[in-house]
């Protein structure tokens, strides 16, 4: 019983604090609505103040924005005023221009009348003279002209060839030195070396017994070196070296190189020959790849086909009197460039008939022709410019000068060939080439004595005066150039120089 009042007491008390926590709240709400209230009326009369201070500010701008626009506008309204003014002065000025110019060109045409007037009152004159002329003098005007000019002309005779002569020789002189300054400003600009080079065939042996090595038993090894190489070994009593004969020099140059890597390596036998015959094979055919490449880069002629670049670094091991073919190409593919720069000439053109212009001496010994038709062949079939085939084609005047460059390319060969050391003969081409020279001179009649000088670069020639006027040693000395340049063969030019003396001798007793 009393468990239960007590659950009673408790309940009725969770009731009764039920009921007052929530009128608490009712009034904790009450007072924070009022709060409320009061901020939202505070906030509105903020944003009225606020609005009232823009709109304040604002119709302040307009109004500032509105007299700036007055301004500006009435700044404007002036300037187009002062525009218009300044236009209407300027019509003014031109009207008054135009009159003006209007006024002198009516003069000017006045003037053109009575000039016409003049001239044809002349011409009437003039007429009127020239009849009166005709009249008295019984001759028509070109009668009259032509009778004046024979006059002139044979009165004037002897002063007129005079003086043709001295333009003709001042002429030929001028030309002459500008051709020498053209060449030796040429000449000096390569500055190039120009010692002789020649091929040797002669293989260096550290000792004689390796001679033995060398032909083998029975000559067996000898007859498989000849065989891979193509060339003929020749082993004689010459002490230290041994010669290799081959008319093909890129085969000559291998068989040295092979030759010098079995004497190194000791083991000689036909194997080992095969062996070191196709490594020196391979390694001259990269030499002759990279001689060709360095020769084209270094002139910079460009576009030639890989194949011509090959067969032009075979001439790497072509000598001609001693001069490396190709060093030789290469000298004058820079002269060539220098000449056609002074001339204004094709200098591409120049270059590369110049650096081929001997190409075909890289297979003259195993092509029928002359150098000059297997290279003409060698560049056609490879596709070179036709104007590059032009230009080498007659630097030995195989075939006439159809260009300029191909002139410049045989004075470039002159050049590169003339110069003191480039080339060197033997002793005895030398003593003939200079016997044949004074026959030549002394096989004309008046002829005393001929002597060549200069290692042949010269012919002095002394006639007898009483059979030799002064214009027939002029005439001999053309003719005996023509049948040299015709019967000999030699590099450069000779000159030829005649000397006729007259001495009157009296005695006094």
């Amino acid at each position: 019983m009393s468990l239960k009042i007590v659950l009673l007491f408790v309940s009725i008390a969770s009731l009764i604090s039920i009921v007052i926590g929530y009128y608490l709240r009712l009034i904790v709400s009450l007072g924070q609505k009022g709060s409320m209230e009061l901020d939202l009326k505070k906030m509105m009369l903020e944003a009225k103040d606020k609005e009232k201070a823009i709109i304040d500010e604002a119709e302040k701008k307009a109004e500032e924005f509105l007299k700036n626009a007055r301004q500006e506008i009435k700044q404007k309204e002036e300037d187009a005023k002062k525009t218009e003014e300044r236009l209407i002065k300027k019509d003014e000025l031109l009207l008054n221009r135009q009159t003006e110019i209007d006024k002198e060109v009516e003069e000017i045409k006045k003037r053109i009348e009575e000039i016409k007037s003049i001239r044809e009152k002349t011409e009437q004159i003039e007429g009127q003279k020239k009849e009166e002329l005709i009249k008295i003098a019984k001759l028509t005007p070109e009668e009259a002209k032509q009778e004046i000019l024979k006059t002139v002309e044979k009165e004037s005779e002897e002063d007129i060839l005079v003086r043709m002569k001295k333009l003709e020789i001042d002429g030929e002189e001028r030309l002459e030195e500008k051709a020498k300054e053209i060449l030796t400003t040429s000449i000096q600009r390569l500055s190039n070396s120009v010692s002789s080079d020649m091929l040797t065939t002669h293989v260096t042996i550290p000792n004689d017994e390796i001679k033995g090595k060398i032909i083998g038993k029975e000559g067996r090894n000898i007859k498989s070196f000849e065989r891979c190489t193509g060339v003929e070994v020749i082993v004689d009593d010459t002490p230290g070296s041994i010669t290799i004969s081959s008319f093909d020099p890129v085969r000559r140059q291998i068989a040295k190189s092979a030759l010098e890597k079995l004497i190194a390596d000791g083991r000689i036998q036909p194997a080992k020959i095969e062996e070191m015959v196709q490594k020196a094979e391979q390694e001259i055919a990269k030499i002759i790849k990279d001689k060709g490449e360095e020769a084209v880069y270094e002139t910079g002629v460009l576009g030639l086909d890989s194949r011509i670049v090959s067969i032009l670094g075979r001439l790497h091991f072509r000598t001609s009197y001693g001069q490396n073919v190709l060093a030789h190409s290469v000298e004058m593919a820079h002269i060539a460039g220098m000449l056609a720069e002074e001339i204004g000439a094709n200098v591409q053109v120049a270059k590369a008939g110049a650096l081929v212009h001997d190409i075909g001496k890289a297979l003259d010994h195993e092509v029928v022709g002359t150098h000059i038709e297997i290279g003409r062949r060698i560049l056609q079939k490879f596709g070179a410019d036709e104007a590059i085939i032009k230009a080498m084609q007659a630097h030995h005047e195989e075939y006439p000068y159809e260009t300029l460059e191909s002139m410049i390319v045989q004075s470039a060969d002159a050049i590169s060939g003339g110069r003191p050391g480039a080339r060197r003969d033997s002793v005895e081409n030398y003593l003939k080439r200079l016997k044949e020279l004074e026959a030549v001179a002394s096989s004309f009649k008046g002829v005393e004595k001929s002597y060549a000088l200069q290692a042949g670069r010269e012919i002095r020639i002394f006639v007898t005066p009483s059979e030799v006027t002064d214009l027939e040693a002029k005439k001999m000395a053309r003719d005996i150039a023509v049948k040299i340049e015709s019967e000999l063969k030699y590099p450069g030019e000779i000159k030829v120089t005649i000397i006729r003396e007259s001495r009157t001798i009296e005695f006094a007793r």
